[in-house]
């Protein structure tokens, strides 16, 4: 330090430095739900990732499925049987084992759905508010109507006619990727709308001046420059639309529209098991249930305290 005052230079701050001193750290140093709710999303992505690992069966695999040890209690409750601690299903899986591989295909086509309309919202957006004009206005008109259609309504009619078409077996194979398709397709203009009104507001700042007169090509301008200014409401969006596409494949899944029974997500768990509800057997739907609604409050508080630090006007220091 000594040194660099003799030669009369400053020591720049660390990037961990400046973190820590920044408004959206001491937030969630002081926000204690802001700290669960990073936690228990944490939990749930390790507990995904570490599915395999973790779980006491493979429900992939037909041979560690015995229809006899179907239905079973949880282990609270009489005629459990101490191997399953969260009972089975009417298929005899383990319940706990097809909650964590339900998990992991929900958290998996959530985020897949969300970089994909992310992807398709951010490059529109940038177009339609960097070049305006006519591009402008018919991109605008696009996201208009677009959004003048549910996302629920678009994807059972699509996924439907898929169905109906080529067959339930060729749509079981490739439910995944067209859950993903159709979540990711149809929710692009939120970020399209909210990235092209930042992009209004920053294409007439010095430094985008400073970049043409320099000669950098437009689109150089556009993701080097303006797009990395904008990012702050880009985060909120996102960890809400997570959410929101993890509640969009469950509810398409219980409508028999989305991941099958051989490949469980929390969607199919629960619809799978709401026939048996009123028979007593209520784990196989309440528990997925339960792990459901504790996943996306998760994702809505994480994306209410990033709306409240990232928006200048709502934060209070």
């Amino acid at each position: 330090m000594a040194d660099s005052l003799f030669d009369g230079t400053v020591e720049q701050p660390s990037r961990w430095q400046r973190f820590r001193e920044s408004h959206l750290f001491h937030s969630f140093k002081t926000d204690r739900i802001a700290q669960v709710s990073l936690i228990l999303f944490t939990l749930y992505v390790l507990v995904a990732l570490l599915a395999p690992l973790i779980s006491p069966f493979n429900p992939y695999d037909p041979s560690s499925i015995d229809i006899m040890d179907s239905e079973l209690p949880p282990v609270w409750q009489d005629g459990a049987d101490g191997r399953f601690l969260l009972g089975t299903d009417a298929q005899g899986r383990d319940m706990l084992s097809t909650i964590l591989y339900g998990t992991r295909v929900s958290l998996l086509i959530g985020l897949c759905a969300v970089l994909l309309q992310a992807t398709l919202g951010i490059v529109i957006g940038l177009l339609a508010g960097y070049v305006g004009g006519r591009i402008d206005s018919f991109l605008m008109r696009m996201a208009d109507i677009q959004l003048s259609f549910s996302t629920m309504m678009v994807a059972i009619i699509v996924l439907a006619v898929f169905q109906a078409s080529f067959g339930t077996e060729l749509y079981q194979r490739l439910a995944m990727l067209m859950l993903i398709l159709v979540i990711g397709i149809a929710e692009w203009p939120q970020y399209a709308r909210t990235i092209r009104a930042s992009v209004l507001a920053e294409k007439r700042k010095e430094y985008v001046d400073a970049a043409r007169v320099m000669g950098f090509g437009q689109v150089r301008i556009m993701f080097r420059h303006i797009l990395p200014n904008t990012l702050s409401p880009i985060l909120v969006i996102s960890t809400v639309q997570v959410a929101n596409a993890i509640i969009s494949e469950a509810s398409l899944s219980f409508l028999g529209l989305g991941m099958p029974v051989t490949q469980p997500s929390l969607g199919s768990l629960i619809a799978s098991g709401f026939e048996y509800i009123f028979s007593g057997v209520w784990w196989i739907t309440v528990i997925p249930g339960l792990v459901l609604i504790a996943l996306v409050l998760v994702m809505n508080l994480l994306g209410d305290w990033l709306r409240d630090v990232l928006n200048p006007k709502l934060y209070k220091g």
